[in-house]
């Protein structure tokens, strides 16, 4: 009996440690969970100030724009309405939506085929052809940029929209290597039943596989949509002509005619940027869903 009275103090001593310890470990979790919100805030902060700045300059009349006030002293509407006398912006719009629509559908299906064969047949030499398509990743586009460029020409599509889109009928290694890690994850059953049903190659890949795959597919879409909306590069070497400018390539001429070197009306310049960066917002709020569930599949199917 005298042996178990400090046994049994130390015992009623431990719940009394534990409790003791909770509270700390849950402090020191709440102040991780606090410098986590302040670090997102500062880092939310930096990345938005610049459009804020934009969309703020936007309203100002043309010697305030540099003011660096986000509430403009003097708030006016005039340059929305000057912007659209002052460039033919409508009709680059249109261009920029032309080429987008084209080369994301063109690119997404294209390199769905090519990915479905990746992932679907079995046939020797598979992995090395794989190889040798991501391979075509490592080459800078500086590369290829010359050859591309007496393509076109030859064709005498240079000063048209065609070299802007037509590319990616070929598909893209990077949408091609997406979606057949997403691929690889799709039941091979499904297909073996739709052949047993009479399906052919074609129809198991358009009934069958596209749509279990529409979240890459929605992922492929979008990614290309941004990256043809912001291409100056390819608007640079085969636009020649106002009328076939896109938007990269429509702001770039405004710049130098109303920015360095111009009449420095850099109200229009700023106003035209905020009218062709709000599409991409809408665009991103509206699939930002589709594009976190597309990349989270295709990473967990792989």
């Amino acid at each position: 009996m005298v042996a178990a009275r400090p046994v049994a103090a130390a015992s009623a001593a431990e719940p009394a440690t534990e409790t003791g310890r909770l509270p700390s470990r849950r402090r020191r979790r709440v102040v991780g969970q606090v410098f986590a919100w302040i670090a997102l805030t500062v880092l939310g902060v930096v990345f938005i100030y610049p459009f804020v700045w934009l969309v703020s300059a936007s309203f100002k009349p043309r010697g305030e724009v540099f003011d660096n006030r986000l509430i403009p002293e003097t708030f006016t509407l005039d340059n929305y309405v000057s912007v659209w006398q002052e460039a033919p912006l409508a009709l680059w719009l249109l261009n920029t939506v032309i080429v987008t629509v084209l080369a994301a559908t063109t690119v997404t299906f294209s390199s769905a085929m090519v990915a479905w064969g990746f992932s679907y047949f079995r046939f020797r030499g598979r992995n090395a052809l794989f190889g040798l398509v991501l391979a075509t990743m490592m080459l800078p586009g500086a590369v290829t940029m010359i050859p591309t460029f007496l393509i076109w020409n030859a064709l005498g599509q240079v000063g048209t929209l065609t070299p802007l889109w037509a590319g990616n009928l070929f598909g893209s290694a990077f949408y091609i290597f997406l979606m057949r890690q997403f691929m690889l994850g799709l039941p091979r059953d499904l297909f073996d039943a739709a052949r047993v049903d009479g399906a052919s190659q074609f129809g198991v890949f358009w009934r069958v596989a596209l749509p279990l795959s529409k979240p890459v597919l929605a992922v492929t879409f979008i990614f290309e949509v941004q990256a043809v909306w912001t291409d100056l590069m390819r608007a640079l070497i085969y636009l020649r002509d106002s009328d076939t400018f896109t938007v990269p390539r429509g702001l770039k001429s405004l710049v130098d005619a109303y920015g360095f070197g111009g009449e420095w009306h850099w109200e229009i310049i700023v106003t035209a940027s905020v009218i062709t960066t709000l599409p991409m917002i809408i665009v991103f709020f509206l699939a930002q869903r589709k594009i976190i569930d597309g990349v989270a599949s295709s990473g967990l199917k792989g």
